[in-house]
């Protein structure tokens, strides 16, 4: 990726420039020392004054008033707020008129900024104050004062909090009195410019100690770049904080938001005092001290699938590289390009009205359908379907171009959402609140409605990262999650009123992908590259998840390092430094899903003796146990050496009905409240009262003898033993109560034992006869 960039031959101002703004895609203004404010058509390549300022006031920051209120978006800005150095801030109309000036601070104001929703104005002066202003320019608040000048401010995502600089200090400061400021040595010379960006929740601080730096919202350093020869002048995200870029003297600098440089140019600018990105994230602006405006476009972004190379050579054009055969196709497109995804087989690109979906096959005819919004800030892809999200709300189509659903929660906005807050699989859409962190919201993904009784997913602290895995059944569909404590946790997408608890299966997880086709799920978590070859195994067997893990020392990915892919059996890693690590993993694994998705159990088996790897015979005995195949589970779980399972389940296999092995495989997995549930439905009650005893639930058990009145004398007799063993006395006054008058007489009991056994015998012999005798029928049929 690298700019491309366009700069005139003579300036249009006579002065240095101080601001630029976008108010669309294609129209900036900029402002000059020499007191003009210039409107730039890029179609046209048109540059006209828009109004002469008065010889006072001297402008030093401008900001567009924002263009989505109250969820109306309008196409274009209407006005804007300058910042002068007379100490006021002036509210200015798109056609230049002036709408309103107010005295604000002694001294310049150094800066301006609109709140995301429009509601307030915060500015920032040489007189160190911070002022909260309606939107009409009524002052609300001073929400600090200090002693040295204020340079920068901005506004924290949810603008309820404020960053502003302190001479080498950051300072985040919540709207509410007494709540807790945070503060923290940023630079070791005077902070300059800092921007908050309100998807990826990271802060962007720049320098005289010719430094840029990333940080997050906690006060926690992710990136530092090295010095550079001169001071950073200005630093700015792109909307969907995938990108920022950096200016200095004769420097502009393209970086990811991870910290390191896509490209470097040397423009003949001066200072790039302010930089401004346009609404789409394409092309970039900025106001440079020999009173020029410089603009750059993006271009040569790149992205990979499998043996394709797709790269963005112009505005309009991609070029398609197959790396098999050499073959290259190019694309062309009516309008530029904002926002491509490939995978899954196929290729989506969004321009500015449209979007396209090719076909890996077929690259000659795309489908193509007009958006409805503007910009798409995110395309997210599935193997039947893919995901659009734009200002107006989100958008599922399926790859022929139909739209299949629109689906919405209250107080959504989707012009925050990215790849860690929101996941896609080809049943199930799931979505990370912004107002609330802690709650995933999770949609049926071809009707759009809230999944069960439209309750979310509720965690106990904060979440950073969702992930839905993206093969097997629907009703076992599974979501991974990262919260705030670096903590990777697992539980099912609940459907049908079962809700399955929420397991943490990980910690200190950095960054995570599921396998495009199966369920596996790879993570760097603290200084190891784990891959979960079956993470669904904390619901059989929590005992043998860390059997089933693969396991590398990561300290080779440097620090911070992201998981790009996981497709096949190969994970590509991007470090810290933007270099990309392809690694492989063993492909047996996936080949062992794909046989247990098929019930081949043989071929299973075959295949974890042919490869003599415990960790494959540890998925294989939990994919067995969670399909209730308990002879292919026996032979796994005695190749890895599991006695006492091994025992457990012949004890299972010899168990009278069928309704009893169930029960005791759903106590195997340790679904007590469930195995007892069963019993008690089919009617054994005996069983249910007996797997209590086994569980020592002593009070259980007694409740469900008195419940249905009977073997009360065989708990209390099981009780009564325990307790000898152990020389206690009973202090239960429930269990007291019941024992009095009563005499334990084991042979009774053993002779009852022994009847419950043979009536279930009995039973289950009666359940099974009808289809014996069918089956004897049939067999006696070709001879009549």
């Amino acid at each position: 990726m690298r700019l491309k960039i366009s700069l005139l031959k003579e300036p249009k101002h006579k002065e240095l420039v101080s601001c630029v703004g976008w108010t669309t895609a294609d129209e900036l203004y900029s402002c000059s020392d020499d007191h003009q404010i210039m409107k730039w058509n890029l179609l046209t390549s048109e540059t006209t004054q828009v109004v002469k300022l008065p010889d006072d006031i001297y402008p030093i920051d401008f900001h567009w008033f924002p263009r989505s209120i109250g969820g109306k978006k309008q196409s274009y800005a209407e006005s804007f707020v300058l910042t002068s150095s007379d100490g006021k801030f002036h509210l200015i109309s798109k056609s230049g008129r002036l709408e309103k000036s107010v005295e604000a601070h002694g001294g310049a104001v150094l800066a301006g900024r609109w709140n995301y929703e429009g509601t307030a104005l915060v500015t920032v002066g040489e007189d160190g104050q911070v002022k909260i202003w309606s939107k009409s320019g009524m002052l609300r608040s001073t929400l600090a004062q200090q002693g040295t000048p204020v340079y920068s401010v901005a506004w924290g995502p949810d603008s309820e909090k404020v960053l502003y600089t302190s001479g080498k200090q950051l300072i985040i400061k919540p709207l509410q009195p007494n709540a807790k400021v945070l503060q923290w040595k940023a630079h070791d010379g005077l902070i300059l410019k800092i921007d908050w960006n309100s998807v990826n929740d990271l802060i962007l601080s720049a320098g005289e100690d010719c430094k840029y730096k990333v940080w997050d919202s906690y006060g926690r350093i992710l990136y530092s770049s090295q010095p550079h020869e001169y001071p950073i002048t200005s630093v700015a995200w792109t909307m969907d904080g995938e990108l920022f870029a950096v200016g200095s003297f004769h420097t502009l600098r393209l970086c990811d938001k991870t910290g390191w440089s896509y490209a470097l140019e040397k423009p003949n600018t001066g200072s790039i005092f302010n930089i401004a990105w346009s609404i789409d994230g394409t092309q970039l602006a900025g106001a440079c001290g020999n009173g020029h405006v410089i603009f750059a476009h993006v271009v040569e972004q790149r992205w990979e699938w499998k043996n394709f190379e797709i790269t963005l050579i112009k505005r309009r054009t991609m070029e398609v590289r197959n790396v098999i055969n050499d073959a290259v196709d190019l694309l062309e497109f009516r309008d530029r390009v904002i926002k491509a995804s490939l995978n899954f087989g196929h290729l989506v690109v969004s321009t500015s009205l449209q979007c396209y979906v090719f076909s890996t096959k077929n690259w000659n005819t795309p489908t193509i359908f007009d958006l409805k919004e503007g910009t798409v800030s995110l395309i997210l892809q599935a193997e039947r379907h893919f995901l659009l999200a734009d200002g107006g709300g989100l958008y599922l189509y399926s790859y022929e171009g139909r739209l299949i659903s629109s689906p919405k929660f209250p107080g959504m906005r989707t012009d925050v959402l990215n790849a860690q807050t929101v996941s896609l699989s080809n049943d199930t859409l799931a979505i990370k609140d912004k107002a609330d962190g802690k709650v995933i919201y999770i949609f049926e993904a071809l009707s759009g409605k809230p999944l069960s009784d439209g309750r979310p997913l509720t965690h106990t602290t904060e979440i950073v990262e969702i992930a839905l895995d993206q093969k097997g059944l629907t009703s076992e569909r599974k979501i991974v999650f990262i919260d705030k404590n670096r903590d990777l946790h697992i539980t099912s997408v609940k459907r049908f009123g079962k809700e399955q608890k929420i397991v943490k299966i990980g910690t200190m997880v950095h960054t995570l992908a599921w396998n495009d086709t199966s369920n596996i799920l790879c993570g760097i978590q603290d200084t190891r590259f784990t891959v979960w070859y079956y993470p669904n195994t904390v619901y059989v067997d929590k005992d043998l998840l860390p059997k089933t893990l693969y396991e590398k020392d990561a300290s080779e990915f440097s620090k911070n390092p992201q998981i790009v892919h996981f497709v096949g059996n190969q994970i590509t890693i991007r470090r810290a430094d933007g270099s990309l690590i392809h690694l492989n993993i063993s492909p047996y694994p996936a080949i062992l899903h794909e046989y247990v998705s098929s019930s081949k159990w043989e071929d299973a088996v075959r295949l974890c003796r042919f490869v003599k790897d415990q960790s494959m015979w540890a998925c294989l005995a939990a994919m067995a146990v969670a399909s209730k195949d308990m002879a292919t589970a026996e032979i796994a779980y005695a190749s890895i050496g599991e006695i006492d399972k091994v025992q457990f389940i012949n004890f299972i296999k010899d168990l009278p009905s069928k309704e009893s092995r169930m029960a005791h495989i759903l106590l195997f997995s340790g679904n007590t409240h469930e195995a007892e549930t069963l019993l008690l439905q089919t009617g054994l009650i005996y069983q249910a009262i007996q797997v209590n005893i086994n569980l020592y639930n002593w009070d259980r058990a007694l409740e469900l003898a008195v419940k249905h009145k009977t073997h009360v004398d065989t708990v209390l007799a099981y009780r009564q033993k325990f307790l000898e063993d152990f020389s206690k006395k009973e202090t239960n006054k429930r269990f007291l109560q019941y024992a009095e008058g009563l005499e334990v007489d084991w042979n009774k009991i053993k002779a009852k034992i022994e009847m419950e056994i043979a009536k279930e015998r009995e039973r289950a012999a009666t359940a099974a006869s009808p289809a014996m005798v069918h089956e004897m029928i049939s067999i006696d049929l070709p001879d009549c």
